[in-house]
Formats: structure tokens, C-alpha cells, sequence
């Protein structure tokens, strides 16, 4: 058995977030960090290796309230500083800009963690080579959350671009994860379904694809969906990290439906509070008596 579930590869964000309303909050986020609380609070051994311009200290503080979590800390010369301006009550929409970025990760920085799956969760193109996805299947299963492969930083601006090697590296990868919008931008389709298949096609064995009203997996035999069931959307940010990391540690011990469920369960409780999950897997599983 590995020491860990997994191992998530990512920076730590320093987030400016702006609602529709005009509310602003400045808070600490990052893929690996929304991925690090989900895995860890719901009982999954969680390592995770964050880079910004923070002492190991700060990086570590950052995921106290995690207990489940290692903390692997790297230094960066600068930190991914980002302004998120949501224009809709429900989030879909929102303009973002970039005024910092880290240094890349280097297959040399990754310590020798043992770990069942390698999460790569970086924010935007060039954070993580396209070198480190066949590094990093050398060691663990793959899972890869395909923003940090379209997002590109442009003049400040947040801008989406395809990924021209998408199809040299998805062989590697066992776990791929889109939302909607990336699934047309890879595929140029609409159908979500469709997407998914074109997409397995390429060599991903799984492929995750969000949606604000369901999330859909396809394993390459069948097509899975449930329905996102949360009474507000106060906690919209890190939607897709917390289900994808839920997703793909239950996917170590149980089969799709089940994984698909709980981790639905997981980001429709999580969406209803600001912040990371700080729940429970007991909490998880009472919400999803009562609403699945």
C-alpha cells in the first residue's frame, strides 16, 4: 500500500474575489489547496506540494485546519496573485487577472513521496511542463485537472487556448478533468457526453467533465452523471477541484457510481459555505442520505 492516496502538484493562489454584488475577499486558494481539504476531510491520506513566494511556515499554516494533509512546501520567486470578478449570482461568469507567477515546477523538485496518484493541479499554462505528465506516470496513476493546459496568462488577462499536445500526453494520464467550457475548447463540442468519448478516444482512461447542474464521468464503457444538489452557491469557488479530488481518491476503493456520488455529494455540501471543505466524511454522508 502507498504511504499516501495522493500526492497534489500545484501552487497556492493569493485570490482577490469580487461578487456580482460587489463583495470583496482576499483569501488564500489554489487547486491544490481546495483538492488538499477535500481529500483530507473526507479520510484520505493527502500529500501536497504547493510553491509560492511564502516560508515553508506559511505554506504549512495554510492547510492546519486540514489535519490529514502533508504539507511538501517550494519556494517560489513569486506567488500566483490573481482578481477573480464574478458578473453573475451564480458564478459561471467571471473575468480574471493575473499579476504574478510562480516559477515552474521541475520534475528534480519532486520529493519522493509515495503516493497512489499524482494530482496535477496547476492554474495556468507553462506551471507544469508537458514533460512532467510522462515523469510523473513513472510513479503513480495520473490525474489532471486540464485548466492548467488551456488557461494562459496574456497582457494580465486570463485567456483559453487549446492544448496542441493534448493528444502526444493523454495516453498517460488515467484521470482527466474539464468543465463544460475546456471540454469544447479541446473537442469543439458541446455535447458533454460526446466530449467525453472524443476525449477518451485520445488516451485518457477516465475523463471527469463539470457542469453547474451535474457532473459526468465515462470510463469508456458507459456514461455516468449526478446531479449537483446545493441550496445556494456561497462556496462556488474550488467547485471543480473539490469534486475532482473526491472523485479520484474514492475511485481507489470503489467503483464509479459510488465515487461519482460521494464526490457530488462532497462539492454540493461544500458549495453552500465560502472557502475549502472543513467538514467530515460523516457530514458527507448525512447530506447525501437526505439529498441523493
Amino acid at each position: 500500500m502507498s504511504t499516501f492516496d495522493t500526492l497534489i502538484i500545484g501552487e497556492v493562489a493569493l485570490d482577490t474575489n469580487v461578487d456580482y454584488d460587489g463583495t470583496t475577499v482576499q483569501a488564500i486558494g489554489g487547486a491544490v489547496y481546495y483538492s488538499g481539504f477535500a481529500a483530507a476531510n473526507i479520510g484520505h491520506r493527502t500529500a501536497v506540494l504547493p510553491k509560492a513566494d511564502m516560508t515553508a511556515e506559511e505554506l504549512r499554516a495554510a492547510f492546519a485546519q486540514a489535519p490529514n494533509v502533508t504539507v511538501y512546501p517550494l519556494p517560489s520567486r513569486a506567488s500566483f496573485v490573481t482578481k477573480n470578478v464574478y458578473h453573475t449570482p451564480d458564478r459561471e461568469r467571471r473575468t480574471s487577472t493575473v499579476s504574478s507567477m510562480i516559477d515552474p515546477y521541475r520534475p528534480e523538485e519532486i520529493p519522493a513521496v509515495d503516493a497512489a496518484v499524482w494530482h496535477l493541479a496547476g492554474l495556468v499554462r507553462g506551471d507544469l511542463p508537458n514533460e512532467l505528465i510522462p515523469y510523473a506516470a513513472k510513479h503513480a496513476q495520473v490525474a489532471i485537472d486540464v485548466q492548467c493546459m488551456l488557461r494562459c496568462v496574456e497582457n494580465g488577462g486570463m485567456v483559453y487556448h487549446d492544448w496542441a499536445e493534448k493528444k502526444e500526453l493523454l495516453p498517460y494520464v488515467r484521470f482527466l478533468k474539464t468543465d463544460a467550457a475546456e471540454a469544447e475548447i479541446l473537442t469543439g463540442l458541446t455535447d458533454r457526453a460526446e466530449a467525453a468519448k472524443l476525449l477518451y478516444s485520445w488516451g485518457a482512461k477516465e475523463i471527469m467533465i463539470t457542469h453547474n447542474s451535474e457532473v459526468l464521468v465515462y470510463d469508456g464503457r458507459e456514461i455516468y452523471t449526478c446531479p449537483i444538489r446545493s441550496r445556494n452557491l456561497s462556496g462556488r469557488t474550488g467547485r471543480g477541484d473539490t469534486t475532482f479530488a473526491g472523485y479520484i481518491n474514492e475511485r481507489l476503493t470503489h467503483d464509479v457510481p459510488t465515487a461519482l456520488r460521494t464526490a457530488t455529494a462532497l462539492v454540493s455540501l461544500k458549495m453552500e459555505t465560502p472557502g475549502p471543505f472543513l467538514g467530515t466524511r460523516a457530514d458527507v454522508e448525512a447530506y447525501q442520505r437526505e439529498f441523493f
